[in-house]
């Protein structure tokens, strides 16, 4: 008896539209895929510094033995040359270092404000982060999420998010309030001088917001004023300052003679840095047990500087 021709072209039918539905969920499914790495571009005004220190070293160490395990992501560029990063710049550099050709991307067509918030929120993650460099990607991603949330929906068609709203869910997403945010954004408006040595800590983050609304001459002025002072400016001081530039009163001749003026607590304290000490004493010693030492040491220098000038005055007689 012949087979039934209708149920083999059921069959048929079935396999393909099955496999035309399997190939449409693979087609969505994110492939990692194996680029060049010399196809990969930074990111356009990467706010992270990519920076080969120690860390840097581990990194390549690691990748030089295991590879990338991590795939990076990154988006085509618009002129079709290569791609560009939007997470793993430091995989890139490490990769390049370990003398690897290629690396595992997984490649995402992205706009421009969408793509900067996957950076800066894929970077944010760091254990170690510059104050310059959260500045400039909190800036980057307020400005990507304004445009954004600017652009109305048909459900809301007056839909429009303010700066402090935007950083309010920043914030949140970072562990920060709003207005932390807004004053991190702040320190781009710092000279990159100035704002090197927020990094470099050798002007703390409170008395460099209240600098950031100086203008660009000012903050040279007040550069010139704080090396011949030689000293960093106190919260105080900077909001002092801050107030001249405010009311046009501000000039080199005040600013100086403003950074010029002893601190409360530089006359009452004496800090020395732990690890300055460190240097000197074993590292099982607490901070009380080498304070005892030092005292009993200066004790001893007294106490010969007090027996020189005796001797040196029974010699005069």
């Amino acid at each position: 008896m012949p087979k039934n021709n209708g149920n083999l072209a059921l069959k048929g039918l079935d396999e393909l539209l099955f496999s035309t539905e399997e190939q449409r969920q693979e087609e969505k499914r994110e492939q990692v895929q194996q680029i060049p790495i010399d196809e990969l571009h930074p990111f356009t005004n990467h706010p992270f510094k990519v920076v080969d220190d120690e860390a840097m070293t581990r990194t390549v160490e690691s990748i030089a033995q295991f590879g990338v395990l991590a795939p990076l992501i990154a988006r085509p560029r618009p002129d079709g040359d290569g791609y560009e990063i939007i997470s793993g710049h430091r995989r890139q550099f490490a990769a390049k270092m370990a003398g690897l050709e290629t690396l595992p991307v997984i490649v995402r067509d992205m706009d421009d404000d969408a793509a900067t918030i996957l950076m800066v929120d894929s970077n944010l993650q760091r254990e170690h982060i510059l104050p310059s460099e959260r500045a400039f990607a909190y800036k980057m991603k307020l400005d990507a999420m304004r445009r954004t949330s600017g652009r109305p929906s048909k459900e809301n068609p007056r839909q429009v998010v303010g700066n402090f709203e935007t950083a309010e869910i920043i914030g949140k997403e970072s562990g920060e309030s709003g207005r932390q945010v807004q004053r991190f954004i702040r320190l781009t408006n710092l000279v990159p001088e100035l704002l090197d040595m927020v990094d470099e800590k050798k002007i703390s983050f409170n008395p460099a917001v209240e600098l950031s609304y100086l203008d660009a001459k000012q903050q040279q002025d007040f550069l010139e004023a704080m090396d011949a002072s030689q000293n960093a400016p106190s919260l105080s001081q900077a909001i002092r300052i801050k107030k001249l530039a405010q009311q046009s009163e501000f000039s080199y001749d005040a600013v100086y003679d403003i950074m010029n003026e002893e601190k409360k607590s530089e006359l009452d304290t004496v800090t020395i840095k732990n690890e300055t000490l460190r240097k000197y004493f074993p590292r099982s010693y607490t901070p009380r047990q080498m304070e005892s030492i030092i005292i009993k040491l200066l004790d001893q220098w007294q106490l010969k500087k007090q027996q020189a000038k005796q001797k040196k005055q029974e010699e005069a007689r």
